[in-house]
């Protein structure tokens, strides 16, 4: 029905139409006849074919495979690049004086780490292609073609990498091992080099969850580069329900997920052989207490955005001034119909944001919820499923529902409780260790009086604490979705939909583009600074031993 509603819309839900096209399609009578026949032909080697134009699915998936695996591998190496730089010091002077990371380079890390990768690719296309002509805006044609999307995908992983990895230097430090060899004159390079084998065979599984989210995000900075990658494969497949297609590019980004954490798991073997410590996959990465300036500039700054531009009509257009630059009539400029930015982008911050906000509500009473039904702090599927992006699960709500702004909250409110899940998880188990929770229970109170008077109030505070920073990362999700096709339509005022439809002028009407960017922009570095880590927040790959509890992500 879904297919015959992209199709055929003047044919409404007419059963003789659907029964029709499912003879043409040859689909299955049920569902789970159709997947045993269809992991049945994967095995065998035959994906399919597109029910668009009828092409073998392998002839369209396997270039398209191989553009994202570069793509994604070339980011990968910039993300390592960066990061060996930016712990490269920290770890000589660990080694020379056992102290940790500075507080500084965490927070930095840690806002890096929330920039959005749209906004940084575009910012590289303005400056790089547009300004400077030193790479090509565009394309997918040579070396020189892949650097600005790698570094679009690899800065923010980056980001990401050093806070982890950093957290792992600074728990190395506590080992036992480290203290015997500095007591025993052991030099300062030999120290350094085993803190840096120890650091990266325990960040190695790191590296696997970000190889994983690469491939998934990356779909946004294949549309700014227009790199034809599986992601843009896949989103075109959802939007004409082209499933063959879109089923095999879902599995294409599995298997290369599956690829890198087997990779991963081999180097964390080898390198942490005969190494003295715990042997876990598991780190625990605390955003620290951020940076409260610059969250009070960026709200400061959006606030000004917001209450500024709302008394501006940004719904009505004027041909005259299509493109307008900034000036005396439209501040920050004009968009292609000739809508005043200022006074689009403040009403697309209270939707965009607004929704966020009935995202993070959902989130965090399901997180609540589960958390409380948490008996021990044993990994389970959601410390699996946490590392999902909402790009993926968006692919699949559109091929079911139809892209739309619904469809879009749907796809992140599905992975964005994951985290809070985690984080309550660890605070209920904590909570049941404590006295007064043992004191209640032998009391011969009630299992639901306990949680509501005993666990909750611990409980309710640090989650609500861990949403709200989060709320501007599922504001900036739900943009993504719209930003390649799957939320919004491209004329509404969101912030997505006016980056997507801003970056087809991009090089004569720049502003079209950074306006909604720089919102975006303050969204994520205002998540980041507010302590909010994205992507790898508490993602232990092995169960912590029983009676240990992690510290848990702020």
């Amino acid at each position: 029905m879904t297919v015959l509603r992209v199709r055929f819309r003047q044919r409404g839900e007419d059963p003789a139409a659907v029964e029709a096209l499912r003879e043409q399609l040859d689909l299955a009578s049920d569902p789970v006849t159709g997947a045993v026949r269809w992991i049945g032909a994967v095995l065998r080697g035959d994906l399919g074919h597109s029910w668009v134009d009828g092409r073998p699915v392998a002839d369209r998936v396997e270039p398209a495979v191989a553009a994202s695996a570069t793509l994604a591998g070339c980011a990968l190496v910039v993300a390592l690049l960066l990061t060996a730089l930016a712990l490269l010091v920290p770890v000589a002077r660990a080694a020379r004086t056992g102290t940790p990371t500075p507080p500084s380079l965490k927070v930095g890390a840690v806002t890096a780490a929330a920039l959005p990768e749209v906004i940084v690719g575009s910012v590289l296309v303005v400056l790089l292609a547009v300004h400077l002509r030193l790479l090509p805006a565009t394309g997918w044609d040579g070396w020189g073609s892949v650097v600005a999307p790698a570094l679009a995908l690899g800065v923010p992983a980056a980001g990401l990498l050093t806070r982890l990895l950093a957290g792992v230097l600074d728990q190395a430090l506590t080992e036992q091992w480290v203290t015997t060899w500095r007591a025993n004159g052991v030099p300062a390079g030999a120290l350094a080099r085993a803190l840096v084998r120890r650091v990266v065979g325990r960040g190695a599984a790191q590296v696997a969850v970000v190889w994983v989210g690469m491939l998934g995000t990356a779909v946004a900075v294949e549309k700014v580069f227009s790199v034809p990658g599986v992601g843009t494969l896949a989103v075109r497949s959802a939007l004409t329900q082209d499933v063959p297609v879109l089923q095999a590019c879902l599995l294409a980004v599995v298997g290369l997920g599956l690829v890198g954490a087997a990779v991963a798991l081999v180097a964390h073997r080898l390198l942490l052989v005969g190494s003295s410590g715990r042997d876990d996959l598991g780190v625990t990465a605390d955003a620290g207490r951020g940076s409260p300036r610059v969250v009070v500039v960026a709200l400061v700054v959006l606030a000004v955005v917001v209450v500024g531009g709302l008394p501006r009509d940004g719904g009505t257009s004027d041909l005259a001034a299509r493109l307008a630059a900034p000036g005396r009539t439209h501040p920050l400029g004009a968009d292609a119909v000739g809508h005043d930015l200022w006074g689009r982008v403040a009403d697309a911050t209270l939707l965009t944001i607004g929704l966020a906000v009935l995202v993070s509500l959902v989130a965090f009473v399901v997180a609540l919820v589960a958390g409380l039904l948490s008996r021990r702090l044993r990994v389970g599927a959601t410390d699996v499923l946490v590392t999902v992006p909402s790009t993926v699960v968006g692919m699949v709500v559109a091929a079911a529902l139809g892209p739309g702004l619904l469809g879009a909250c749907v796809a992140v409110a599905a992975v964005a409780w994951l985290p809070l899940a985690v984080h309550a998880r660890g605070l209920v188990v904590e909570a049941r260790g404590s006295g007064h929770v043992g004191a209640a229970r032998r009391l011969g109170l009630r299992r639901t009086r306990v949680a509501v008077v005993h666990l909750l109030p611990g409980v309710v505070g640090p989650l609500a604490q861990h949403a709200l920073a989060r709320l501007p990362l599922n504001a900036v999700a739900i943009a993504g979705l719209s930003f390649i096709g799957l939320g919004a339509q491209p004329d509404a005022a969101e912030l997505g939909a006016m980056l997507a439809e801003g970056l087809r002028y991009l090089e004569v009407a720049p502003w079209a583009v950074l306006v909604p960017g720089a919102v975006l922009l303050l969204l994520g570095v205002g998540a980041g600074a507010a302590g909010g880590v994205r992507r790898g927040d508490r993602r232990p790959l092995r169960p912590a031993p029983d009676g240990e509890v992690p510290a848990t992500t702020r």
